[in-house]
């Protein structure tokens, strides 16, 4: 006869995946030099139409 298998015990819980839930986490913003990027793409293009 086999002996009866051992009940697992489930992981404990992380407890700060609770508290990162509860923030309101939103996207990032754009990096300044990606935003000096678009700034110079639209200066020359304003340029340019003239």
């Amino acid at each position: 006869m086999k002996p009866p298998l051992k009940k697992r015990v489930p992981k404990p819980r992380n407890p700060f995946v609770a508290l990162a839930l509860q923030r309101q986490a939103g996207p990032h913003g754009k990096p300044a030099s990606v935003r000096r990027q678009i700034d110079k793409r639209e200066l020359k293009k304003r340029l340019t139409e003239d």
